[in-house]
């Protein structure tokens, strides 16, 4: 019988398990959720048991679909999990306190006060990437300023992916991809820097040692094994962080394209040959979840908007009210009774500040030119239109850098809509394909596993395995129109923009100040 390969996905809402063949082919699928807790405004925080608990969930179904048998054929297991996060052990090498994930926002305090310590170029120049909430360094430089006593109590600091990790095999361990979104890593040796743990006073001991996301970190154990309904002692390797997953599993190996995310934020990512971060700080240089070598790229670069399919969510939830699982399907379809430009309706989706490429937590939506004659088709349109215009602002500060793609991956949520897709081509300029699969980071993770235990080709089965769609081509004259409505996207951040930190600083609770844009071991 042919090997299959397990891939798990930690998301922030659920966990996604596929079963995989040695072809690419998903022979079984399975997901289970749990919540964000958020016992205080801008906390957010997940209970790691109840990651364990989806798993075991998520795996079981994926292997009753894949048939009887599946699971004895399973040769390897391969992790992704959502980046940033900070799993606190104590001296048993278990959770001590639930996980700070990437969502949360306590630590503006420390936000500020990192660059001062370590140099605000120099973080830079040695992590790739500025610092923001929900970062691994910002929540322990939080640990040790407020919650000293936890802290003390803490032994181990690990990400999401590799807590699941340990309770798979029971060892320690993270990669640089993961590593690399804790801004404590030194992106060009993809190994901890000496440097700013010194400067943020984290004892290297506290961290778990790097090795590469192939690597197979041990067997399966026995109580695993019954959990995810598996053999004991089936191999699992390290993993990777989900972006780099996800890039491995769209097939994306090589600067010549890009991927272009639409889930709940959005991202654009492409690979790099080598490191070139960005001195103002607005995109993130980021570790591969391969090692760099003559044939592939050891990093890649990232510029983040945080409101892509939340906006959409907003405007179904808020705004149409609407319910069912056709819902973002009947609001892609007005959208595409509206014409391009949304007749004169301009919309800016900063419903949650914004990152790449203002770094502007104080940043707030908008529609412009709202007039009578506007409905529901130009509120849809002009919605999806900001999103993309916002990415198009991401991946301006890409090309700054040096990237130049020459097509357009697009994955998440907005890649169902194929009014979107034309949107994306459009706007770009770029020939743009979609997807088959939804959960490309689950299917890295299995590819990690092929690599890992049967020594596959990175490379030729990352190319092999993606299901990508033929080409939508852009239309050059929609292209000079979005050109020009893009310029006027550009100037209504900057006309809005002493507004909205009017308005952030208005809506603050008494005693709070909104900052505008700009311990012990």
């Amino acid at each position: 019988m042919t090997d299959l390969f397990l891939g798990i996905d930690l998301g922030t809402s659920s966990v996604k398990v596929l079963v995989v063949d040695e072809a690419g082919r998903v022979r079984g699928s399975g997901s289970a959720g749990y919540p964000v807790d958020r016992p205080q405004p801008g906390y957010a925080e997940q209970d790691p048991e109840a990651w364990w608990r989806a798993t075991g969930e998520a795996a079981r179904q994926a292997l009753g679909w894949a048939g009887p048998g599946a699971g004895s054929s399973v040769a390897g297991i391969g992790l992704s999990g959502q980046m940033h996060g900070t799993v606190l052990l104590g001296d048993d090498d278990r959770p001590i306190a639930p996980a700070i994930i990437w969502a949360d926002q306590r630590a503006g305090k420390q936000v500020r006060s990192i660059p001062e310590r370590v140099g605000a170029a120099r973080l830079i120049e040695l992590t790739g990437s500025p610092v923001a909430a929900g970062f691994q360094a910002a929540t322990i430089r939080w640990l040790q300023e407020e919650r000293s006593s936890l802290w003390w109590k803490t032994r181990r600091v690990l990400l999401p992916k590799d807590e699941l990790r340990r309770r798979l095999v029971g060892e320690i361990a993270t990669d640089p991809s993961d590593g690399s979104g804790t801004l404590l890593l030194d992106v060009r040796w993809r190994d901890w820097s000496p440097e700013v743990l010194t400067a943020l006073e984290i004892a290297i001991e506290r961290l778990p040692p790097v090795q590469e996301s192939i690597a197979v970190a041990g067997g399966l154990g026995a109580e695993a094994a019954e959990a995810l309904g598996l053999p004991a002692s089936t191999p699992v390797v390290v993993g990777a962080g989900d972006a780099p997953s996800g890039l491995l599993g769209a097939g994306i190996v090589d600067p010549a394209t890009m991927l272009l995310s639409l889930s709940t934020g959005s991202q654009v990512m492409v690979p790099a040959r080598g490191v070139h971060p960005d001195p103002g700080g607005r995109t993130h240089t980021f570790c591969a979840a391969l090692e760099p070598t003559a044939e592939r790229p050891g990093w890649y670069q990232m510029g983040a908007t945080l409101a892509a399919g939340m906006a959409m969510g907003w405007l179904r939830d808020r705004v149409f009210d609407l319910r069912g699982e056709d819902a973002n399907d009947r609001i892609a379809g007005w959208a595409g009774e509206a014409p391009l430009g949304s007749d004169g309706l301009l919309f800016l989706p900063y419903l949650a500040g914004e990152r790449t490429p203002h770094m502007d937590p104080a940043a707030r939506g908008a529609f412009l030119g709202l007039t009578a004659r506007h409905g529901r088709a130009e509120l849809a349109r002009a919605v999806m239109e900001g999103v993309t215009l916002a990415c198009l602002d991401a991946f301006d500060v890409l090309r700054e850098q040096g990237a130049a793609p020459d097509r357009i991956v697009i994955a998440g949520g907005g890649a169902r809509s194929p009014v979107w897709r034309q949107m994306a081509a459009d706007v770009f300029a770029l020939p743009v394909h979609a997807l088959a699969t939804v959960d490309q980071a689950a299917l890295g993770a299995a590819l990690l596993a092929a690599v890992g235990v049967r020594g596959a080709d990175p490379i030729a089965t990352a190319h092999a395995w993606a299901d990508q769609t033929s080409a939508l081509e852009p239309n050059p004259s929609r292209h000079a129109r979005y050109r020009e409505l893009g310029a006027l996207f550009r100037d209504a951040y900057a006309q809005v923009s002493e507004t909205s930190h009017r308005l952030a600083a208005f809506e603050a609770p008494a005693g709070e100040r909104v900052t505008p844009r700009r311990p012990r071991r």
